[in-house]
C-alpha cells in the first residue's frame, strides 16, 4: 500500500490514478494515523513552501511524517514535496522545512523565465533502482520557480538543464525526491513511480 499525503495543496487525482493504473494499492489521506501505519509514503505538492508547511502542521501531519520517514519507510517527494523535505526554503521569506534532506530551496535566477514549465531532459549521475529503465536524456515534465541546492552533491541522482544545471532527482537513505512531476511525464514518469513502488523497507537501492 502506497500512502499519498494529502495536505490540501493540489489535486492528487492524477497521481492516484497513475499509481492505480500501474496496479498499485493507493491510499490518499490527511489522517495522521494513516501516516503512522504507512508502508510507503509519497509527499506530492504544487504551490508555495510556506503554505505547504503550515498545512502539514495544522493537519497534524508533520511530526508523524518525520517520525515515519526516520524509521526507514520508503518515501518519495514530488515537486513541492521535494522542497518540503529539505532543511529550509527562501520562497517568500525564510521557512523551515521537514529537514529530512539537508539542503536549501532557492529561486531560479532572475535571468530565466519562471516558472520553468515544460519538458526537459534527465541526465543521470549515478545508478539507482529508482531510475532502472530510464535512459540518458529522457524527457520529464517540470513546473516550478525554485529548486533544491543540496548540502552534499552525492545525493544527486540526476540533473536537468534550464540554462543552469540543478537536481532533478535526489536520493538519501530511504528518501527519493523529484523536481518534476512523474505523474505528468508519460511512460518515463510511470516507470519511475513503478520502480518506487517496488522498494521495501531496508531496501535502499
Amino acid at each position: 500500500m502506497i500512502t499519498v499525503v494529502d495536505y490540501k495543496v493540489n489535486n492528487l487525482r492524477s497521481l492516484e490514478n497513475t499509481l492505480r493504473r500501474l496496479g498499485h494499492d493507493v491510499r490518499v489521506t490527511s489522517d495522521p494515523n494513516d501516516i503512522r501505519t504507512a508502508e510507503q509514503l509519497i509527499l506530492p505538492g504544487v504551490g508555495a513552501f510556506g503554505d505547504g508547511m503550515a498545512n502539514l502542521r495544522k493537519l497534524g501531519l508533520a511530526d508523524p511524517f518525520i517520525e515515519k520517514v526516520k524509521s526507514g519507510t520508503p518515501t518519495l517527494g514530488i515537486c513541492l514535496g521535494m522542497h518540503l523535505l529539505c532543511t529550509e526554503s527562501e520562497e517568500f521569506g525564510l521557512h523551515r522545512g521537514l529537514d529530512l534532506l539537508q539542503g536549501r530551496v532557492v529561486k531560479l535566477p532572475a535571468s530565466l523565465r519562471v516558472p520553468h514549465m515544460g519538458w526537459n531532459q534527465l541526465h543521470p549521475k549515478r545508478a539507482n533502482g529508482l531510475m532502472e529503465g530510464i535512459t540518458e536524456s529522457a524527457f520529464v515534465y517540470f513546473v516550478h520557480s525554485y529548486y533544491v541546492q543540496p548540502e552534499a552533491d552525492d545525493i544527486v541522482l540526476a540533473t536537468t538543464d534550464y540554462e543552469i544545471e540543478f537536481p532533478a532527482i535526489v536520493h538519501a537513505r530511504n528518501i527519493w525526491a523529484t523536481q518534476f512531476h512523474p505523474e505528468k511525464s508519460q511512460h518515463v514518469g510511470e516507470r519511475i513511480l513503478d520502480n518506487f513502488a517496488q522498494v521495501r523497507r531496508g531496501q535502499f537501492l
